[in-house]
């Protein structure tokens, strides 16, 4: 099992940049795939971007390509979304997500953090 602690949302204007922090315990985090998700209020949860095992194969939702990027430290458990020049149709709660394989869909994940709040304003 794993244990999954998302952190460094906030509030930001159109424009800025954040970087999320996904911190997993477990000293087996190298095994599993991460995905990040978000769901904003009245909308299913959608993909944002996923990493294989070791980092080596990066996905992308088209609505994010080029502006995040996705990376893993397995030495410090935390895999990492940065984002820039983020826009309002951003704001969501972000969530990380784990498993064995990594996939586009929630239902690939069965380890989910708590979610952080993202709030990007025009």
């Amino acid at each position: 099992q794993v244990q999954l602690v998302e952190s460094g949302g906030g509030l930001v204007q159109a424009g800025d940049s954040l970087r999320l922090s996904c911190a997993a315990s477990g000293r087996t985090f190298s095994r599993y795939a991460v995905g990040w998700f978000r769901q904003a209020p009245g909308k299913e949860r959608e993909f944002v971007a996923a990493t294989s095992r070791s980092g080596g194969s990066t996905y992308y939702a088209d609505s994010v390509k080029g502006r995040f990027t996705i990376s893993r430290d397995n030495a410090k458990n935390t895999v990492y979304l940065q984002m820039n020049s983020l826009k309002p149709e951003d704001t969501a709660v972000y969530y990380c997500a784990a498993d064995l394989n990594s996939g586009t869909y929630p239902t690939r994940y069965n380890y989910w953090g708590q979610g952080t709040q993202v709030t990007v304003s025009s």
